[in-house]
């Protein structure tokens, strides 16, 4: 299964992770790390031609109505 949403093909978004230290020199305050923002994906069953497929779905776009899943 892919890592984005099969309705608004949201994905992983590359960002940094800030730590911020108080103490120390300045240089050394506020180290950055490289790191992933991941969406939140669940397994849904969808109606697809009039049989049912699998599918990697975004909470967004189940609360907002947008993915009609099976009883």
């Amino acid at each position: 299964m892919s890592q984005s949403c099969a309705i608004c093909g949201k994905s992983s978004m590359a960002g940094q992770h800030i730590r911020h230290r108080h103490s120390g020199q300045w240089k050394f305050r506020a180290p950055r790390t490289k790191r992933l923002f991941r969406p939140n994906l669940q397994q849904v069953r969808l109606p697809s031609n009039g049989e049912m497929k699998k599918a990697m779905v975004c909470t967004k776009c189940m609360k907002a109505g947008k993915v009609l899943t099976a009883a």
